[in-house]
C-alpha cells in the first residue's frame, strides 16, 4: 500500500513512518525543506516538498505521489508545555489543524485517494460518570480553551466524515507519553514536576487517558490497513485521575511529591478555568472500539508499572 503522510516529522509522525516501513508499505512524507527531504530519503522514505498553507503545492505533491491512503498528523505544538508557550503557538496550531488539514484533504480528494486518516483528540468528552466513548458529546460549552478545541475537533471531523467518496477516519488520541513528548523523563512536564511547578488542583478528580507514542503509531497503521470509516478513541487501558497519575509520575522521576493548589487559587491564574477543567473535570475515554476493530493492545502506563514494581521491592 502506498501511504502519504503529512506531519511526518512530529512526535507522532516519526514513529508512524517507522511503523509503516516496518509493515512493508511504500511511504511518501510531506516536508517543507530540502534538508528534511534529504533526511527522509536516507530513511527510505520518498520526500514530497510542499507548504500545507499553499493548496496548489500540496495538490501537486499528492497528485504526483498517487497514494492509496493519506495520514494527516499536522500540529504546531511548542517544545514546552506552559500556558505562555501554548498561547504563543495557539493561533498557528489552530490554523494548521484547520486550514492546513483542509488543504491536504482537498488535495487527497482531487487525487482520487480512497482513504484519509486525521489526528484528533480523545480528551473532550463531556464530564460525567464512566468513560466517554465515540458517541459521547464533546465539551463545546466548557472553559474557553477547552471549548475552542472541542469545537475544532467537531468541525474538522465533520468535514472529513461528510466528504463523499472518501473513507474518513478520525483518530482521537489520548495524552502522548514516551520519546519526544512532554511526558517523558527528558520532556518539559517532567522538568516541571521535578521543580514542583505542576501541582494537583483541588481534589485532582480529572481523569486523563494516556497513550504511548509508539502505540499511537501502531494503532494508526492498523486503522490505515483495516479500520472502518468513522471515529476511534485511541487510548490505553488505564485512565487515571490526576491525584493518582501525577504522584506516580513524580515518583518515577525521583521527584518530590507534587504540591497542591486550591481551586480558588488556580482560578486566579491566567487560563485558570481551563486548568481547573483539566485537573477536576476531564473525563477518561474508552478504547473498546479500537480493541475490537483494530486489535489494539496498548502497553500499561509505564511510570505506574515502574512505581508499582519499586514499591513491591
Amino acid at each position: 500500500m502506498k501511504v502519504f503522510v503529512a506531519g511526518g516529522t512530529g512526535a507522532i509522525g516519526r514513529p508512524t513512518l517507522d511503523q509503516l516501513l516496518a509493515r512493508g508499505h511504500n511511504v511518501v512524507a510531506l516536508t517543507r525543506t530540502p534538508e528534511r527531504a534529504q533526511s527522509l530519503a536516507a530513511q527510505g522514505i520518498e520526500p514530497a516538498i510542499a507548504d500545507v498553507f499553499d493548496p496548489d503545492s500540496v495538490k501537486a505533491a499528492i497528485a504526483q505521489a498517487k497514494p492509496d491512503v493519506v495520514i494527516e498528523q499536522l500540529t504546531a505544538l511548542p517544545r514546552t508545555y506552559t500556558r505562555e508557550s501554548m498561547n504563543a503557538t495557539a493561533a498557528l496550531n489552530t490554523r494548521i489543524r484547520s486550514e492546513g488539514s483542509a488543504n491536504v484533504m482537498a488535495a487527497a480528494k482531487a487525487a482520487g485517494v480512497r482513504r484519509f486518516l486525521k489526528q484528533s483528540m480523545a480528551f473532550w468528552g463531556i464530564p460525567g460518570a464512566g468513560l466517554a466513548d465515540e458517541e459521547t458529546p464533546l465539551s463545546v460549552d466548557a472553559s474557553p480553551a477547552v471549548a475552542a478545541d472541542a469545537r475544532l475537533v467537531l468541525d474538522t471531523e465533520r468535514r472529513l466524515l461528510q466528504t463523499p467518496d472518501l473513507e474518513g477516519i478520525a483518530l482521537r488520541y489520548g495524552f502522548f507519553y514516551g520519546p519526544g513528548t512532554w511526558f517523558n523523563p527528558d520532556g518539559d512536564v517532567a522538568q516541571q514536576v521535578r521543580q514542583q511547578q505542576f501541582p494537583i488542583v483541588g481534589n485532582g478528580d480529572g481523569v486523563w487517558s494516556w497513550l504511548h507514542i509508539e502505540d499511537a503509531a501502531i494503532a494508526t497503521v492498523a486503522a490505515a490497513e483495516q479500520g472502518n470509516p468513522g471515529v476511534y478513541l485511541i487510548v490505553d487501558d488505564q485512565p487515571l485521575a490526576v491525584r493518582d497519575w501525577l504522584p506516580a509520575f513524580a515518583r518515577s522521576l525521583n521527584a518530590p511529591p507534587p504540591p497542591r493548589v486550591s481551586v480558588e487559587d488556580a482560578l486566579k491564574l491566567e487560563g485558570g478555568t481551563d486548568i481547573v477543567y483539566y485537573q477536576t473535570q476531564m473525563r477518561g475515554a474508552s478504547n473498546a472500539k479500537a480493541k475490537r476493530e483494530l486489535d489494539f493492545q496498548p502497553r500499561p502506563l509505564e511510570w505506574v508499572v515502574e512505581t508499582a514494581v519499586t514499591h513491591a521491592s
